[in-house]
C-alpha cells in the first residue's frame, strides 16, 4: 500500500476536464468524469505519447499519437493503436498490447490525492 499524494483540488476540474502531474518523478493523468476522478499513467504504454493531449470521452482517453485508447477506470486497452495495413500490422507485433497503469483516487473535502 503507498502514500496518498495530493494532486490538486476539485475546483481545479469540471466534467471531462484532464491534467497532467508529476507526483515522485512519475507523470500522472488526472480526469474527472461525471462526479468520479480518475487517475492514470500520463504516457501511453506503446511509444510513450502524451495522453493530457489525448481525446478524453466518458472515461476512456485515446492517444494523440497512434490511436491507442485506454479505459481509465482499470488501464483496460480498448484499442491497440489505429488503423491497419502493413505498418499497423508491424507496429502491433513489435509492440504487444498493454493496459494502462492506473491509481487510486481519493477525494477529501476539496482535495483530490492519488496513492502513489
Amino acid at each position: 500500500m503507498g502514500k496518498y499524494v495530493q494532486v490538486g483540488t476539485t475546483g481545479e476540474f469540471t466534467d471531462g476536464s484532464k491534467k497532467k502531474v508529476t507526483v515522485e518523478g512519475k507523470e500522472i493523468l488526472v480526469a474527472r468524469v461525471g462526479i468520479n476522478y480518475y487517475a492514470a499513467a500520463n504516457r501511453c504504454p506503446h511509444m510513450g505519447g502524451d495522453l493530457s493531449n489525448g481525446k478524453l470521452e466518458g472515461t476512456v482517453i485515446t492517444c494523440p499519437r497512434h490511436g491507442s485508447q485506454f479505459e481509465l477506470r482499470d488501464g483496460k486497452n480498448l484499442r491497440w493503436m489505429k488503423g491497419s495495413g502493413a505498418l499497423a500490422a508491424i507496429g502491433k507485433a513489435l509492440k504487444s498490447p498493454r493496459p494502462l497503469p492506473t491509481y487510486k483516487v481519493k477525494v477529501e473535502g476539496d482535495n483530490i490525492s492519488v496513492e502513489v
